[in-house]
């Protein structure tokens, strides 16, 4: 049994509930959007893994695991992501559901009330976070850094992203730089957390087998202590793609070259089209079975690997691919032929059939995990908001052939990234 409710607990403050007994657990997530801006990602970053360290009555790390351990191993975290131009902060609460409860505890008041003293009575010094779980969580993240450039998989992408929206918020990184992180300051950590409380858009979702209402009146009395002056803010509109594509490049020490080409569509946010753009995607190179697998990795032998990837948040397009050195020039006008091909309508109905099995196959298995379904959820905050991934997968078997090809040819070229060797074949 599902059932879904929709709150307002004060001003840009909004709570979703989506309750299904079929599980066992339940997921409570408070999501924190503020701008993507350089001078802020850093610190606010840190925010929320700083307030599910400890809480002003859980004081240390210690006694806070206690606690979650005996509520069955419940869990509070924080994480850090972005959505377009919005960096997005996250405290979540997870534990059993209260049916499951031996002694009959109430479980979901008892991980409401943790969450909202982790979000608004977290332990300070001075009414500063402590020195040292600020240094403790900035280390931490310093390490999340520097593993994300060692993937060089994943570090070529964020340059090409830096590169192709240089003069756009999302150019910035989830973490903001490596610089402004290590130059950290309780004070500027502190201001963010309060920033936040008072400046954010908050979006709450509340999952799984749990009764939404007492978690609605505790956080609506929650946040009525903060005094809130919410500005809404909106997407910010789509940019062109430049007349001259943009090219840029990196030298390592690597064996395999990394190839990322970044592309721009007008198709994003709400607009209707986006489930045509998914298709079209998953058509291109977007599963096993699109055309720059098939063609440019297995038929051509150009890359180790080549896939597509559509961020419908902002309208992007990525294309990924590991290349030789060698190769770099013969694998990219390969990927602009099959783009060419699929704009051309070179794409038959047993693709567009594979396509939509594979992207409702993905939609359809988000309903069993809370974790997942909350992403999806969020993942609607610009888009058109409310939709369960069974009502998404209507809409995607619904578009038709000309939809895709329409949405094929509004995509253009941006950006060309090439992360080579220093010297070919060294290690």
């Amino acid at each position: 049994m599902v059932s879904v409710e929709h709150h307002t607990l004060c001003d840009g403050v909004q709570l979703q509930s989506i309750r299904d007994t079929k599980f066992k657990t339940f997921r409570i997530s408070v999501h924190f959007l503020m701008p993507l801006a350089k001078e802020t990602a850093a610190a606010n970053a840190l925010v929320p893994f700083l307030l599910t360290r400890a809480t002003r009555r859980y004081p240390d790390f210690t006694l806070l695991s206690r606690k979650m351990d005996d509520l069955y191993g419940a869990g509070l975290g924080g994480d850090v992501g972005k959505i377009g131009d919005c960096q997005v902060l996250t405290v979540t609460a997870s534990a059993l559901a209260n049916d499951y409860a031996l002694a009959g505890e109430d479980l979901v008041k008892e991980m409401t009330d943790v969450l909202c003293e982790a979000l608004f009575d977290p332990v300070l010094e001075d009414g500063l976070f402590r020195e040292e779980d600020l240094r403790q969580e900035q280390r931490q993240t310093l390490e999340q850094i520097d593993a994300d450039f060692a993937d060089k998989r994943v570090w070529a992408l964020q340059r090409c992203m830096e590169t192709m929206c240089a003069d756009e918020p999302f150019g910035v990184g989830r973490f903001g730089s490596r610089e402004a992180v290590a130059a950290l300051t309780r004070e500027a950590v502190t201001d963010a957390w309060r920033t936040m409380c008072r400046t954010a858009r908050v979006e709450i979702f509340v999952l799984g087998d749990c009764d939404p209402r007492g978690v609605f009146e505790s956080l609506k009395a929650a946040f009525a202590n903060v005094e809130r002056s919410y500005v809404p803010f909106a997407a910010a509109p789509a940019a062109a793609a430049p007349k001259t594509v943009r090219r840029a490049g990196d030298t390592e020490t690597v064996v395999q070259g990394k190839l990322v080409l970044g592309m721009r569509s007008p198709i994003y946010g709400s607009d209707p089209r986006v489930p045509a753009m998914r298709l079209m995607a998953g058509i291109f190179g977007g599963t096993p079975n699109g055309k720059l697998f098939l063609n440019v990795r297995e038929r051509m032998s150009l890359c180790y690997y080549c896939s597509a990837n559509y961020l419908p948040p902002k309208g992007f397009l990525f294309v990924q691919s590991g290349v030789e050195f060698s190769n770099m020039e013969r694998a990219e006008s390969a990927i602009l032929d099959q783009l060419a091909a699929v704009q051309r309508g070179n794409f038959t109905e047993e693709d567009v059939a594979t396509a939509k099995l594979s992207l409702c196959n993905s939609l359809l298995t988000a309903e069993d995990s809370l974790s997942v379904l909350d992403n999806w959820y969020l993942s609607q905050t610009f888009g058109e908001r409310g939709l369960s991934p069974t009502e998404y997968a209507a809409r995607v078997n619904a578009v038709g052939r000309e939809e895709i090809l329409e949405a094929a040819n509004t995509v253009q070229l941006d950006t060309v990234y090439r992360l080579t060797g220093k010297k070919e074949g060294s290690l």
